[in-house]
């Protein structure tokens, strides 16, 4: 069965949305300031651990299946978080990486449609064509910022953000700041295996050693900011309206990660990266203004 289709996103929800992108976006420059020091996996081990402690002894832990936490925490956490930090490492660019992970809107959308029976209208359709002529823009022009590995790492990682757009929904009307914190439970597991492994503990007991204060800084906004804020008002949002409707606002994110690259990391912006904007911009604006358009000519 079809869910009522609802084209728009309540004022006071799209100013969430575009809030959760902001912070989303810049924070590709944050976290590769954190790299500076730290390896990706323990990068990713550490944001999840102040992610669930100690704000889990004040949050009480919603009422959702032990399995849909475990779910979700593996894929945002080791799937979409240890896959892109591991790729942002030396494989690829963060203003790049923020473009790519947004694949995960048409993961998102295809995954809700085969599951929940959504339907995309024809606007919607053309919005994300115009997106993804952005997004192709910029695939075309990497000059050498992205290795074949480090585009498979964000791929995966957007399929698992993906995954856990799904799960969260399943999940239902849930408090969104207990969900994000318990879940980050089961994110922490298969983090610390996953450095061991890879990294080694004497590359991990170095990374922290040598952090400063302001690798800890992004650390903590790794917690706060990204994942208590940006997943729980995202995951908040996805769990009350259709995928398509939310979803193919997580474009904004790369316009944000270019954006602040070229401020604080003098990442250029070259003509084929302000088309791209503006291709990604259509999309957005033909995707969410335009059913009001409408009505306003009907």
């Amino acid at each position: 069965m079809s869910l009522p289709h609802r084209p728009a996103l309540p004022p006071a929800h799209l100013l969430l949305a575009l809030a959760v992108t902001a912070v989303w976006g810049t924070n590709f420059v944050v976290i590769k300031a954190a790299l500076a020091h730290l390896p990706p996996l323990t990068l990713a081990l550490l944001r999840f651990t102040l992610a669930f402690f100690p704000l889990a002894l004040f949050v009480p832990r919603p009422r959702v299946s032990w399995g849909n936490l475990a779910a979700y925490g593996v894929l945002i956490g080791a799937g979409q978080f240890g896959l892109l930090f591991t790729a942002m490492r030396a494989d690829i660019t963060p203003g790049l990486a923020s473009l790519v992970v947004q694949s995960q809107v048409f993961f998102t959308i295809l995954m809700a449609m085969r599951l929940n029976g959504e339907r995309m209208a024809p606007y919607q359709i053309a919005a994300l064509l115009l997106a993804t002529a952005g997004i192709a823009t910029i695939a075309l022009h990497t000059d050498g910022s992205a290795t074949p590995l480090g585009l498979a790492l964000v791929l995966l990682a957007a399929l698992s953000w993906a995954g856990g757009n799904m799960v969260s929904r399943a999940a239902g009307s849930v408090n969104m700041l207990g969900y994000v914190v318990w879940s980050s439970l089961f994110a922490i597991p298969p983090l610390l295996v996953m450095a061991l492994v890879l990294e080694g503990w004497h590359s991990m007991e170095q990374g922290v050693l040598a952090a400063d204060h302001w690798t800890w800084a992004a650390v903590l906004w790794q917690a706060v900011g990204n994942t208590m804020f940006g997943y729980g008002v995202w995951g908040w949002l996805l769990s009350r309206h259709p995928a398509s409707s939310v979803a193919p606002l997580a474009l904004l994110v790369p316009v944000f990660g270019l954006g602040a690259s070229a401020l604080m990391l003098g990442e250029p912006l070259q003509w084929w990266k302000i088309l791209s904007f503006v291709l990604v911009m259509a999309g957005l604006v033909l995707g969410i203004l335009w059913p009001r358009f409408r009505k306003v000519l009907a």
